[in-house]
Order: C-alpha cells, then sequence, then structure tokens
C-alpha cells in the first residue's frame, strides 16, 4: 500500500548522514543482536519506508528507533519516525469521534516504557545532548482541547480476573521487564516520587533526572499488567507525577524536545488517573517552558486547554497557580492590564483556600510560591512598563522572607528576581548584593535554567558596568556561564 511520502522519517534520515544500504545493515544487525535472526532488510525496502510510507513490522520500528536516537543524540520514537501505531479505541468507540483521538491505556504505556528506555540507553551511553525540534505550543493544545473537557473513558471490564499483559504494550528493546504488583508495592513508589521532588526543589534537576526516568520506565512496565480498579488509578497517578518531574527535570538541564514530551505523556496518565487537573498542571509545565524559551504565545496556547480540564470542583489554589503562568505570559508579551488583571485573580483565587493541603503535587504552590511567581512575573513586565519594578521587588522580597529549607532553587530565582527588578529601578548598589547571592548559589544548582535567569539579570547589568564592583560582578558571571543552546520552535 502507497501512503506517501514518510516526511518524519525522510527528514530524520538526512540528519544522520546514512546511506539506505547503510541502516539497512544496521537494522539487520541490530536484530540479529536481538536476536531476531530473520530479518533481512535491504536498501529497496528503506526506500519503500521513505517514499512509499511503508510501516515496517514490529520489531524494526523500535530497532530504528533506538538506531536514530543513538545517532542524533536525543529520544527518537517509532512515532517520530513516521510509523504510528495502531489504536485500539475500545468498545463503543469508533474512529473519528471525539473520544477516538485519545490513545488506549496499553498504548500510553507502550509510549512510557519505549521513551524512557531510550531515555536511560542515551544517558548510559553518554548520547544524550540537547536537541533542536521542540512543538510548537498550538501542535500540542490544539488536539487535547476537547479531550481534556471530554469526561475519561471507563477502561473495558477484564472478562478473566486474571493479571493480563495489554496485547497492545509492546516494551522497548532495552526495558526490564516489570510485573503486576500490590498495594504496598504502589505505597512505596508513591513516596519515591516526593524523595524525588523533594531533591529537584533543593538542588535542581540533573543529579536525579535518571533515576525518575528509569522509575517511570518500571512504572510503564506495571501499567501493560491488568490490576484493580483503584490500584489501576493509583499507578497511573504516579505515573503523571513521575512524568512531570521527568519533564522539569529535563527542562532544568536543557533537553527542551524530552522535557516536552514528558509533559505531554504527564497529560495522558493524568487523564487515565481520572486527575484532570493533574493534567491541567503538567500542560501549565509545558506552559512555563513555553516562556522561559522566549515562546509566550505558545504558552498562552496551552494555558487555554490546561483551563479547559478545570470545573468548579478544582481547588481555588489549582486555578490561582494556573493564572500566575497565564500571567507571566502575558507579561512577557508586555501585556501590561491582562498581567495585573490576571495576578489579582490568582491572588483572589488563593484568598479562597480554605487550608485543603492538597494533592502533594499542589503543596508546592504555597504563599511563598504565589509571591515567587508574581515577582518573576512583574519583573518581566518591567521590561515593557518599569512601574512593575517596585511591585518585583516588594514580591520577591515577601517570597524571600517566607521561603523554607529545601527550596534553595527558588530562592535562587527570588535573589535574581529581586536583583534584576533592583537594576531596572536604577538601584545598582541594592542590586548587588542579591545578584552575589544568586551568583554563589547557582554553583550549588544542577540546573541549566538557573544559568538562564542569571543571563537575564547580567544583560541587565550592562547600563552599570562603569561602576567597579558591577564590573566585577560581570566579570565573575561571564568566566562561569555555559554557552546558551536555543532550541528551534517546529
Amino acid at each position: 500500500m502507497n501512503r506517501g511520502p514518510n516526511t518524519r522519517l525522510a527528514d530524520l534520515f538526512a540528519l544522520t548522514g546514512w546511506s539506505k544500504g547503510e541502516l539497512a545493515r544496521m537494522v539487520n544487525r541490530r536484530g540479529a543482536s536481538a536476536g531476531q535472526q530473520q530479518l533481512s532488510t535491504d536498501t529497496s525496502r528503506v526506500r519503500r519506508w521513505i517514499e512509499r510510507g511503508e510501516i515496517p513490522r514490529d520489531p524494526v520500528p523500535r530497532i530504528l528507533a533506538a538506531l536514530f536516537s543513538e545517532q542524533l543524540g536525543r529520544v527518537v520514537t517509532p512515532e517520530d519516525l513516521g510509523f504510528a501505531r495502531e489504536r485500539n479505541n475500545g468498545p463503543g468507540v469508533r474512529a473519528g469521534t471525539p473520544d477516538s483521538s485519545r490513545p488506549s491505556p496499553g498504548q500510553t504505556a507502550a509510549v512510557l516504557t519505549e521513551f524512557t528506555g531510550m531515555d536511560l540507553m542515551l544517558n548510559r551511553r553518554g548520547l544524550m545532548g540537547a536537541s533542536t525540534a521542540l512543538a510548537a505550543g498550538a501542535v500540542i493544545a490544539n488536539p487535547l482541547y476537547e479531550w481534556m473537557r471530554s469526561p475519561a473513558a471507563t477502561p473495558p471490564p477484564d472478562e478473566s480476573g486474571r493479571v493480563v499483559r495489554s496485547p497492545s504494550a509492546l516494551p522497548a528493546l532495552d526495558f526490564y521487564e516489570a510485573g503486576p504488583v500490590g498495594e504496598e508495592e504502589v505505597k512505596a513508589l508513591e513516596a519515591s516520587v516526593e524523595v524525588f521532588r523533594q531533591w529537584d526543589a533543593s538542588r535542581g534537576g540533573g543529579l536525579q533526572r535518571k533515576a525518575v526516568v528509569g522509575q517511570l520506565n518500571e512504572v510503564g512496565g506495571m501499567l501493560t499488567y491488568d490490576h484493580p480498579d483503584y490500584l489501576r488509578r493509583r499507578l497511573w497517578s504516579v505515573a503523571a507525577n513521575l512524568a512531570v518531574l521527568a519533564g522539569w527535570m529535563s527542562h532544568d538541564v536543557g533537553l527542551e524536545p524530552t522535557a516536552q514530551k514528558y509533559f505531554v505523556m504527564a497529560v495522558h496518565a493524568s487523564r487515565e488517573s481520572e486527575d484532570r487537573p493533574r493534567a491541567s498542571e503538567a500542560l501549565a509545565r509545558a506552559a512555563r517552558q513555553m516562556v522561559h524559551l522566549g515562546r509566550p504565545g505558545d504558552a498562552l496556547d496551552l494555558m487555554r486547554v490546561a483551563d479547559a480540564g478545570t470545573d468548579t470542583e478544582t481547588l481555588p489554589r489549582t486555578r490561582a497557580m494556573l493564572r500566575t503562568v497565564e500571567a507571566w505570559a502575558h507579561a512577557s508579551l508586555g501585556h501590561s492590564q491582562a498581567t495585573r488583571r490576571t495576578l489579582g485573580e490568582a491572588e483572589d483565587l488563593f484568598a479562597q483556600d480554605k487550608g485543603d493541603p492538597g494533592p502533594t503535587w499542589l503543596q508546592f504552590f504555597d504563599l511563598a510560591d504565589l509571591h515567587g511567581m508574581q515577582a518573576l512575573t512583574y519583573r518581566t513586565l518591567a521590561d515593557h512598563d518599569p512601574t512593575a519594578s517596585p511591585l518585583a521587588q516588594r514580591h520577591a522580597q515577601l517570597a524571600l522572607q517566607l521561603r523554607s529549607g529545601g527550596h534553595e532553587r527558588s530562592m535562587l530565582f527570588d535573589n535574581i528576581s529581586m536583583a534584576s527588578a533592583c537594576y531596572l529601578a536604577n538601584k545598582p548598589d541594592e542590586a548587588q548584593r542579591y545578584a552575589q547571592l544568586a551568583l554563589s548559589a547557582t554553583s550549588e544548582m544542577s540546573s541549566h535554567r538557573t544559568w538562564d535567569r542569571l543571563r537575564q539579570m547580567y544583560r541587565l547589568t550592562a547600563r552599570y558596568e562603569k561602576l567597579p564592583a558591577v564590573s566585577e560582578l560581570r566579570t565573575e558571571i561571564s568566566q562561569v556561564m555555559p554557552r546558551p543552546v536555543k532550541p528551534q520552535i517546529v
């Protein structure tokens, strides 16, 4: 069947520098090493994959994904190569209906295991690098909008009552096979999420990212088995939390396309756990990534979908958190009135909090974090509207006063916000103290994102470079600052 050219495969193939014959030989060798001696790929077959859109049978797509991942130094899945997996939408769901855009639980689990397996493989072999292909916000947001508003689909009942591996979930080639679990194992997994989250808040994402990805890989394998409904939801919740952490840690170390894919996986896992607010928070993380990368319009596209996943039962604090991200995007665009209005809504919503601690993923958003996000947002707006600078200073000061131990990275960001706001307000002497605190703390973080924020502050010091103290600070920063890598939006 001629499906037409596979442009995804063709584009990635062009980046590798391989010939078609070379790729065919590598597929056969890799297959043989995995016990698949029957593969007989040749040049003409590779040509048909690219030019006619033929889809090879398993395990060839997964072998190709592994080969492309190694060559390009970033995670490449079969879907990235244009080999879309067949969807089993479940009973009563026809292709083309709104629910048919939703992958089945088995497909979501398969993607988790494949993607995390490739990620771990690249880490082990020292091949992981900063990729350049980042999807635009609308590319993610548009397919998810109606899906986020619709109720979660109920999985079909298990007729046999036995634990059976889902036939649609094929493990990645480099994957330790997990099995079904009970309540004690799920409790241990839930506890591990909190340990990873605390470490990330304290020291940044670089040191524990591999451990989080490995844990997510294991959970993905568990989810390819049927479990009692209450355990199934909790396992998907663990997967969602780990995927958000993996995404945030990847963003923290500059692996932007990898981070984005983890955020999208977290959305799907959240929907399987029947937790739409969690899906909204995952999209808010993806939106924060976009603002950080200078794409606030894409961030607003994502926040439109995040809002679609909330309702009157969503905790006010959750909606306040979403408003702060939306406000930051508006501030980046110089929308002064929209920024101030949206931050006002965030304050009002936070004031409605009745003391309910909410889910563990929400507990990071406390009063200190509210002020920290307001400081960052007003400091960003101050680039366009100088009257926002005093507000940024006030909120940064409040955030610093409220921060508790274990939130060192957030304190570092607060110091950068305060220093930047002071520079913008023509207070270089006051800025200097906070800038030095930020610089000294940056060396203790495994976080590229801190350097990106420090780089923005460094730009503001240029107008004061004739002052000896500022000149010395600029020299210190320039000597230790790594070169930035800006991903391309596609």
